[in-house]
């Protein structure tokens, strides 16, 4: 069975939220089969449903001056930032065919994108109690999922050659005194965004058990989304 990959693009928060959740409830409905959505946002804070008190370091005023928008949203975690340069993956996937372990998944996720680093020469890992993907004591990709009738979406955010600097304005994560690293910064130059997207859509396959990718159209997602937007979304 192939994975369905798309591409699509450089989208706002809001955009893309729109665009997986319409897209869960068709897959959650039977109308599709399992995707990785990948896509670039515009910058932006997320705050997951386990937040603490005191993690977003500015105040909303500084955020609207600094034209970065903040979300509350239903995946798991606490606060993340997003921009360019970061490569967001959302994997719209039943998960029967991981026998419904939402463990298993997550760490079928985080190995993905350590063999994506290894690809390139970052040995990475996993840190003791927390998720994510580490190189050293720097994180350089965050995860943060959720489930609905057994369709995962939201997921996995890998700093690929993001200003570095969108993290100063939390605590990510939750984590402090965490650093955030980027592979732009640990490699003697910023790999190509479509070679890593790429290979990380060949990594997400192989880790959970799909034979191989199949690439579509951004038009092709919004087609089977017409359908799912009028029943709600996931």
């Amino acid at each position: 069975m192939l994975l369905q990959c798309c591409d699509l693009g450089r989208l706002s928060y809001r955009e893309g939220l729109e665009l997986q959740q319409a897209l869960a409830a068709a897959r959650a409905a039977g109308e599709t089969g399992d995707w990785l959505l990948f896509q670039e946002h515009t910058p932006v804070l997320t705050v997951g449903r386990n937040p603490s008190a005191g993690n977003q370091i500015v105040d909303d005023a500084t955020l609207a001056e600094l034209g970065i928008e903040r979300f509350e949203v239903s995946r798991g975690g606490d606060i993340t930032w997003h921009g360019p340069g970061q490569l967001v993956g959302y994997p719209i996937l039943l998960l029967d065919r991981l026998g419904r372990d939402l463990h298993r998944y997550l760490r079928a996720l985080e190995s993905a994108l350590i063999d994506v680093l290894a690809d390139h020469g970052i040995a990475a890992g996993i840190s003791a109690g927390r998720t994510g993907v580490w190189v050293g004591d720097e994180k350089i990709a965050s995860i943060g999922v959720a489930v609905r009738r057994w369709v995962s979406y939201h997921g996995f955010a890998l700093n690929v050659a993001p200003d570095l600097a969108g993290f100063d304005l939390i605590h990510p994560c939750g984590l402090r005194d965490v650093s955030m690293t980027s592979m732009a910064k640990l490699m003697s130059g910023a790999p190509a965004m479509a070679e890593v997207r790429n290979r990380t859509a060949e990594r997400m396959a192989e880790r959970l058990g799909f034979t191989g990718t199949r690439w579509a159209l951004p038009t092709e997602v919004h087609r089977l989304m017409e359908p799912a937007a009028g029943k709600g979304a996931a």
